[in-house]
């Protein structure tokens, strides 16, 4: 399923589900510029020592705001090449003391912050590589959004349940408009993975959710980065408009 010397831009990959999607695509051979405003985890992050991998450029950006967008592609192109590949994993999901906020008490800011990064950044991504991809003749954007689009927001908040649903939206909307240009359009449900999202709540809720997994385990980034990587293959190619969920059976579709 090789993406060799091809470009992919994975925004929030630096750390937890990004960074496992980061190392994915390095190890399949693409080139990947993390896009990711997490500066202590730009810093921390350790390219692989694999030198027949691919490589990896790192860049601080918030994908809420276009130009930040515009200097990130400009990034990639210059150094790599065209974009062919864009994983949109950055979010936000703002606690209390490991606590959702709820509906009734949240702020107009919180909310608008919320839909900033988790849906405008994607559209801003997904439609800023179009010309690279339709160029190409050929392109792969992966939407990371959440089982909570399936479920609700049981541990997040309301802000952090809508933008995963609408994440669903805007995939098959992009599916059928992109596909013509020979550019799939796919997203990934995860189940609960255990991030530095997730270890940001009450170590109970974790263990309850654990309990109604039917595989008895929480999910690891890696288990999310290889849907990924199947998603992103050549032998993908007839995948368009799905939803892929990756939860160990604890929501069924």
């Amino acid at each position: 399923m090789s993406t060799a010397r091809r470009c992919a831009v994975v925004t929030g990959g630096a750390r937890g589900i990004g960074e496992a999607i980061t190392r994915e695509l390095l190890a399949r051979g693409t080139d990947v510029v993390v896009a990711d405003w997490n500066a202590t985890a730009i810093d921390e992050f350790r390219p692989p020592a694999d030198q027949d991998g691919g490589r990896v450029t790192l860049v601080r950006a918030d994908v809420s705001q276009e130009a930040d967008w515009f200097r990130v592609l400009e990034v990639a192109r210059s150094t790599y090449g065209p974009v062919t590949v864009l994983v949109n994993n950055a979010a936000i999901s703002p606690k209390r003391d490991g606590r959702r906020t709820p509906t009734s008490e949240m702020s107009l800011d919180e909310w608008h912050s919320v839909l900033a990064v988790n849906l405008t950044g994607a559209f801003l991504g997904s439609k800023l590589v179009h010309a690279d991809m339709s160029a190409a003749g050929w392109g792969r954007i992966v939407n990371i959004s959440s089982q909570a689009a399936r479920t609700g927001a049981r541990v997040a908040g309301v802000h952090y349940g809508a933008t995963k649903a609408a994440l669903l939206g805007l995939t098959r909307t992009l599916a059928f408009e992109y596909g013509p240009d020979g550019i799939t359009v796919n997203a990934v449900t995860p189940g609960r993975i255990m991030t530095p999202m997730a270890a940001g709540v009450a170590d109970e809720v974790n263990q309850a959710m654990q309990r109604d997994i039917p595989v008895g385990r929480l999910g690891t980034p890696e288990d999310t980065a290889a849907v990924v990587g199947f998603l992103v293959s050549d032998q993908a190619g007839f995948v368009n408009g799905a939803t892929v969920d990756a939860n160990g059976g604890s929501w069924m579709g």
